[in-house]
């Protein structure tokens, strides 16, 4: 089945933004995923701006430390497109881990190790000196490690919601 176009090309009845792009205005549940339309959900994170590099680390830790891995990825996301160049790497990491997270929370084990590797691996590129924003680099990554080898070792039955908890800063707050 296919959709009419709508104006400008535009598949009909989709959330795009004031700029065009793509957007999913349906709400979505604590673990990110979609509900029905005027359904009651999670509030989103701010969308734009993005915060300052100390406020969007301190909204995903208190996101990731309430068990909302989806909710931290998008506030990680948001700072690593608004990061200079020579930060988007980590940024970028830590929201892949954020999403690890959110596979793991969802049962999804093949595609949390997957994510927790694949954004460990950008954040230990920081972790030869002190990171930007105080961020624990060195830690992020080698929790991402260890929790990625734990879950092709032991699955995620083996897990706890505790066990899906990282911190960011180097200085634990």
């Amino acid at each position: 089945m296919t959709r009419a176009a709508g104006r400008d090309g535009d598949v009909a009845g989709r959330d795009r933004d004031p700029a065009g792009r793509p957007r999913n205005a349906r709400p979505r549940d604590a673990l990110g995923r979609p509900l029905r339309r005027g359904a009651d959900g999670e509030t989103p994170p701010p969308d734009e701006p993005a915060l300052t590099p100390d406020a969007a680390l301190d909204l995903a830790q208190q996101l990731i430390d309430s068990g909302r891995g989806f909710r931290a990825h998008e506030v990680l996301e948001a700072s690593w497109k608004a990061a200079p160049p020579g930060e988007r790497d980590l940024w970028q990491g830590l929201a892949q881990v954020a999403v690890g997270l959110t596979h793991a929370q969802r049962g999804n084990a093949r595609g949390a190790a997957a994510l927790l590797r694949r954004g460990g691996r950008r954040v230990a590129g920081y972790a030869h000196g002190p990171a930007p924003h105080g961020i624990g680099a060195e830690e992020v990554a080698r929790f991402a490690a260890d929790l990625a080898d734990r879950i092709e070792r032991d699955g995620l039955v083996a897990a706890s919601p505790d066990d899906f908890r990282v911190t960011l800063r180097a200085d634990g707050r």
